[in-house]
């Protein structure tokens, strides 16, 4: 899920704070996930939501104009920047910028790794579009490394504002293309088994919320 919860985005109205927190709570208690990724996220949010799931999680702080940015409307929710939740323990994480970025946002990837050994990332990439040479498309290009880094039992969800897929060799990609907001922007790769990918809509952010169901391979 992207949340556009930092306050200073123009979706913040739809946000209605703190009813995305119930949101994102609901979903998770719902469907029973284990994994959940979180774009746009504040870290005292993050904090909350795994306070009242029993989740574990990391979130990765990412840099505005040069320092962290302090959540607003309201303030005290801690810094901006992306999250994994999980429900099983957290054995590592791992967190970096990308060598490029455009406008004054930082961009990073996540990724956790469970108890069962299960690789859970995410990233939010730059807006400037797709085409060969632009920050997405080289921070789509380091985005396929680092997965494939991480090998077997590796899943990956993000908003990441493209089109094209950022799955290296070996994963599969699904998409929100059903999408009733921003569609076919989030993303889903993995090298997990049968996967499928209900889109459900979001009611108190500018993006659909993404389910996906997978097996662990034998």
């Amino acid at each position: 899920m992207n949340l556009c919860a930092s306050g200073y985005a123009g979706c913040f109205a739809r946000t209605a704070y703190p009813k995305i927190l119930d949101e994102v709570v609901d979903r998770v208690r719902t469907h029973r996930v284990d994994a959940l990724t979180l774009n746009e996220a504040c870290s005292g949010d993050v904090a909350e939501i795994a306070e009242r799931t029993g989740y574990h999680y990391r979130f990765a702080t990412v840099v505005h104009r040069g320092a962290p940015l302090d959540c607003k409307t309201p303030t005290g929710r801690g810094v901006f920047g992306n999250a994994v939740l999980t429900k099983e323990a957290v054995r590592g994480s791992r967190d970096a910028a990308y060598s490029v970025f455009s406008g004054v946002e930082e961009r990073r990837w996540l990724c956790v790794t469970t108890a069962r050994r299960v690789n859970v990332c995410t990233s939010h990439l730059s807006t400037d579009g797709e085409a060969a040479g632009s920050a997405n498309s080289v921070q789509c290009a380091e985005l396929a490394d680092v997965l494939s880094s991480y090998g077997r039992r590796t899943v990956f969800a993000g908003d990441v504002n493209r089109h094209t897929s950022c799955a290296p060799e070996g994963m599969w990609t699904l998409t929100d293309e059903t999408a009733t907001q921003a569609p076919g922007i989030q993303h889903v790769y993995g090298n997990l088994a049968a996967p499928e990918v209900p889109v459900e809509p979001a009611t108190y952010t500018d993006h659909d919320a993404v389910l996906v169901r997978a097996r662990l391979r034998r």
